[in-house]
């Protein structure tokens, strides 16, 4: 069953995305670029799902003990903001500036055979595989 919910959950993002326009490096890039026909149109995409998340969030995750098809939650345990941190979101930002594109969106849109999706999707795993392989070699005590 938890299987079959995070595919229902999946395909819900995914036609999200598709429906909101965020498959579509050309439009993510017009609302990053401010100094040129600046879109905002993704903007309310964006308050929409956090409010939608707030919402759910508030009137049912908070108030459960455990998630529905899991034992436990399963939450980050470090708070502190380091180095790797730091560098990780600038360069998760750097790229999604750059091909106008992050995960989830660029996921579905390699789905479609888009090619440059496809490409980005291909070296966002090259660079996945390259910091699993660092971390594990510079791993804390």
């Amino acid at each position: 069953m938890r299987e079959l919910m995070a595919g229902v959950a999946g395909f819900i993002f995914g036609i999200g995305l598709l429906v909101s326009g965020m498959t579509q490096p050309s439009k993510v890039i017009a609302f990053l670029d401010v100094t040129r026909g600046w879109d905002p149109s993704l903007l309310f995409v964006m308050a929409s799902a956090m409010g939608v998340n707030a919402l759910v969030y508030w009137k049912l995750v908070r108030r459960r003990a455990a998630p529905m098809y899991e034992p436990t939650f399963h939450l980050p345990t470090r708070r502190d903001i380091d180095l790797r941190l730091v560098l990780g979101a600038a360069l998760f930002g750097i790229g999604w500036g750059l091909g106008g594109l992050c995960p989830g969106p660029a996921l579905v849109s390699a789905s479609s055979g888009s090619l440059g999706a496809i490409i980005f999707v291909a070296a966002m795993l090259v660079g996945m595989l390259l910091q699993h392989r660092l971390a594990r070699t510079t791993a804390r005590p």
